[in-house]
């Protein structure tokens, strides 16, 4: 058994509604009436994905790894039209992209652009030895052929559009680029949510890919924190490990990343030659 799988089932999921469905690959946790945190324990990187429930029209944030089929969780859950938008394309985020062809809209983004024109090489890695529980592999997954099929948005949005859901329940688009040039969070104001992918999470933060922009990503968390002072935020929804967790994390995760970037806190070298700075309950992996 693998010590990532070891820590789990992680505490903060006792709180939450455990919705039963017929796909064994993702636990489903229901976190407002009419909101699910769509889960993939049984990797390493333990995605979320985010379905929202309005009465008119339903929102899919991010389709996961491609593992599971994804679109099944969706029509269990919802029979509205779909609307399907990913915080950003990383191959982990995208898996079922293809599912959602005339649902799917994205940002205009050379890098998005990049990553639903090519198959990406590094989705062998997820599926290693080590990175994934075989047993809980659906059958029909083939280990060997794994890898992100194309996909094409079908339209665009901007930093501030909404997206309507029917009676008052908007979503707003927050422009938060900084992991990915593509990253975007949602506000949902009606329920004090703050949907961030990958900007923040409770563990290492990754932000040493070529893509990544440090100083883009200090001025997104800075638009996060505003937006959770603003809005009275009452919960972070990111898009790994744990679904519900505390604002405050979030601005303790400012703090320290103006920290690190002004050099006050010293980190520690990996095994891959990175450096991490390590914090209670989240570290930064710079290169």
């Amino acid at each position: 058994m693998s010590s990532w799988f070891d820590k789990l089932p992680r505490s903060q999921y006792s709180s939450l509604k455990r919705i039963q469905t017929n796909e064994s690959w993702f636990q489903v946790y229901e976190i407002r009436q009419g909101i699910f945190a769509i889960y993939e324990p049984y990797q390493y990187e333990e995605v979320i994905s985010y379905l929202i429930l309005g009465s008119n029209k339903t929102l899919l944030i991010d389709t996961g790894m491609g593992i599971g089929n994804i679109e099944h969780i969706v029509h269990e859950l919802s029979s509205n039209p779909l609307i399907v938008i990913n915080t950003h394309t990383h191959h982990d985020h995208i898996g079922d992209n293809w599912r959602f062809q005339q649902s799917l809209i994205g940002i205009q983004c050379d890098f998005s652009k990049k990553n639903y024109q090519d198959l990406l090489l590094d989705t062998q890695d997820e599926v290693k030895d080590g990175a994934i529980r075989d047993e809980f592999l659906p059958n029909t997954f083939d280990r060997k052929s794994y890898s992100i099929k194309p996909f094409t948005f079908s339209n665009y949005v901007a930093d501030g559009d909404i997206i309507h859901l029917g009676n008052g329940h908007d979503i707003e688009i927050i422009f938060t680029p900084g992991h990915t040039p593509d990253s975007i969070s949602f506000i949902d104001k009606t329920h004090r949510l703050l949907f961030v992918g990958d900007t923040f999470y409770q563990g290492p933060v990754y932000l040493y890919r070529p893509e990544t922009n440090l100083n883009d990503y200090i001025q997104s968390l800075e638009k996060l924190v505003n937006t959770i002072h603003m809005y009275q935020i009452e919960l972070i929804l990111p898009g790994h490990n744990i679904p519900n967790v505390n604002p405050h994390l979030l601005i303790s995760a400012y703090d320290a990343i103006r920290k690190v970037r002004l050099g006050e806190i010293i980190g520690q070298k990996t095994d891959e030659n990175l450096v991490e700075y390590k914090f209670d309950d989240f570290s930064f992996v710079l290169s």
